[in-house]
Order: C-alpha cells, then structure tokens, then sequence
C-alpha cells in the first residue's frame, strides 16, 4: 500500500521500490505495532477473566499458569497484516495467498482458543473439526499455486545439493502443499507449550525462509546459487520479515514467566504461514531441516503414542519432549533457550545449503 503512495507521490524516488528497505521497515513496522497493542490485550483479556485452561495431565509445575492471558496470538496476526499490507506490492499473488492462509488458520485457532475458554474446557474443538477445516483450507491454496502456475519451477521438487535435480510433481505438488501446510501447523501448536519456546523458533525459521524468498526471487542470485527461479516470491521476504517483528514484540510479553499465551490462534497461523512459504519459495525439504525444533516435537509424540500403543511402554517421561525435559529436573528457562540455540543452528544449517548445490 505504501509503495503505491509513495511511488505515486514522489515519482523519481525509487526507495520504495527496494525489498531490502522495505524488508527492514515491515519488521520494524510490525514489532512496534506489537509492543503498542500488547499492554491493551493484556488487560483486556486480564479483566474479562479469559485465562487459560491447564490441562490435568501435563507437569505440576504448569498449573501456577492457570488464568494466564491466552490468545496472544491475536496480537501478532494483527501487528503482521498491518505491517504485511503497508509494506508489500498488493498486486503480488503470493502476498494475497499468504494472508489467506494466515488468516484462515488463525480462524481455526481462534475457534478452538474461544471454546476453551468458553467453556473452560483444555480441549477446545474436537480434533475432527480443527483437521477438516485445516484441510479445506490448505487444500484450497495448493489448487490456488497449482492452477497459477507461472513457470515449471513453481510445481518441482527441488533437492538440497543437487543444482541440477527438479522433479516435476504434477498434481502432486497440491498433496505436497498440503502436507508440508497442515503439519506445519500443528508441529508449531505442539511446540508451543512453555513460555517463548514456539514464538522464537519460528523468528528464526521466518528469517531464514525471507532469505531465501529474496535470493529465489532474483534471477541472477538464483543462477548463481543453483537455486530455482521463482518470479515474485521475493514480496515474501517482507512478510517473513513482518512476521519475525511481530514475532519478536509479542515475545516481549510471552518471555517466561509469560505475561500472555499465544493459543491456537497465534501457533496455527503462524506455522501455517511457514509452511506455505517454504511450499512457495520451493524449498520444502531445506524447510524440514530449518524446522527441525517443530519436526522433533512432533515426531516425539507419534513415537511416544506408538510406542505406548505396541509395548505398553512409553520413550518420554511426557510428550511432547520438551516435558520430558521438564520432568529430569530442567527449569523452564534452560528447556527454552537450549531449544532456541537448536533451532538458530538449524536454520544456518539450512542456509549453508544456498552455496553447498
């Protein structure tokens, strides 16, 4: 919006016109609109007595928690499609269906956070309702990618390390979409269950995925790096770089002890948003590895459950792992920044495949 205005007002400046500058305005555009909007949350929530319900069967030690604020998420959906929408060219498809997606999954975990809270229920909608409606919705943006297809590169599986390797997926690139979507999703909802631990990882995760939204966007970099072309992700990076803002002022207050909870509706968007990122800059198998932190804390459920299902015993104390954590003896505060400092080596490991192709 505001490269429209500006470009239109001042038509020999070209300052708007660069993703770069307009990267570094949306974070700090995004983060100050946080910051700003936190307090009021906070208090609004506080007085209208919306806190969250713990469930029985997670640690002890998390019932002190009970009554928090939740639904903190709101305050970062809010900063990001403020600062998304003033900051990116709104002619851009990519930005349209990124806030689609965001959007929607925030809707979903808006429903689930407003009957729990509702009806003082941990358990929220069932899980039939939350996967159909996550999967109406990611479904809708994989055909909506397929049919608007611009280039072959944006239907091919690219692998890491191999420049040359581009398998083209037909309509499987819809089923990819929705996998890497939806799991994304729910991998960041499991992960946020102590003060800070999901919000972070995604930052970081979000940083990375603007990189590499900006080098596949450009031709050159792109031809240089071994990377597929992808003409218009670039508008992307500002959206990553909304997002890690946002991210970022809402930690302000969620940073242990926790002033306010993000709920369903902050971990479903967010890590819905991730996931359609990653889908869009063609980079799918790199984002397992960036996400490592929301990958491990899924697969420690499914082998908990498993587990206990085949033998009767369980791998964890509690899953997801960062319980078990807990329950060894861990304080929350040294669960939390180990599991950031995993997640910032994971994403340069990541990044360090730009060059390793």
């Amino acid at each position: 919006m505001l490269i429209w205005l500006f470009e239109t007002l001042f038509t020999d400046v070209a300052l708007f016109g660069f993703i770069t500058f307009r990267t570094i305005m949306a974070a700090l555009t995004a983060m100050a609109v946080s910051l700003l909007i936190g307090p009021l949350f906070i208090r609004h929530m506080t007085e209208r007595q919306y806190g969250q319900p713990i469930r029985d069967l997670g640690p002890e030690s998390h019932q002190v928690k009970a009554g928090t604020p939740t639904m903190g998420g709101t305050m970062i959906l809010i900063a990001l499609v403020i600062s998304t929408l003033a900051w990116s060219d709104l002619g851009n498809r990519y930005v349209w269906t990124v806030l689609f997606v965001t959007l929607a999954f925030g809707g979903i975990g808006f429903l689930d956070d407003f009957k729990k809270l509702k009806y003082r229920d941990s358990r929220g909608l069932s899980a039939k309702a939350k996967y159909a409606l996550q999967s109406l919705a990611a479904l809708a943006v994989g055909l909506f990618l397929y049919y608007t297809a611009e280039v072959p590169a944006n239907t091919q599986l690219f692998v890491p390390f191999f420049k040359d390797v581009a398998v083209p997926l037909g309509l499987g690139f819809v089923v990819l979409a929705y996998f890497v979507i939806v799991g994304s999703s729910n991998a960041v909802n499991l992960t946020d269950g102590l003060d800070g631990l999901a919000i972070m990882p995604a930052v970081f995760v979000a940083a990375g995925l603007g990189i590499f939204a900006y080098a596949t966007s450009n031709s050159i970099i792109a031809n240089h790096l071994g990377m597929p072309f992808v003409p218009g992700v670039g508008e992307l990076a500002i959206f990553c770089a909304a997002l890690g803002g946002a991210g970022l002022g809402f930690l302000w207050f969620n940073t242990y002890p926790a002033q306010v909870f993000m709920g369903d509706v902050g971990a479903l968007a967010v890590g819905a948003a991730l996931g359609l990122i990653a889908v869009a800059v063609r980079q799918e198998i790199v984002f397992f590895v960036m996400a490592g932190i929301f990958v491990i804390e899924t697969l420690s459920v499914i082998l908990q459950v498993a587990s206990f299902k085949l033998t009767g015993k369980r791998i964890f104390r509690m899953a997801p792992i960062h319980h078990h954590f807990e329950l060894k003896g861990w304080p929350e505060p040294k669960v939390i920044v180990r599991f950031w400092i995993i997640a910032v080596m994971l994403v340069l490991a990541a990044l360090a495949t730009l060059k390793i192709r």
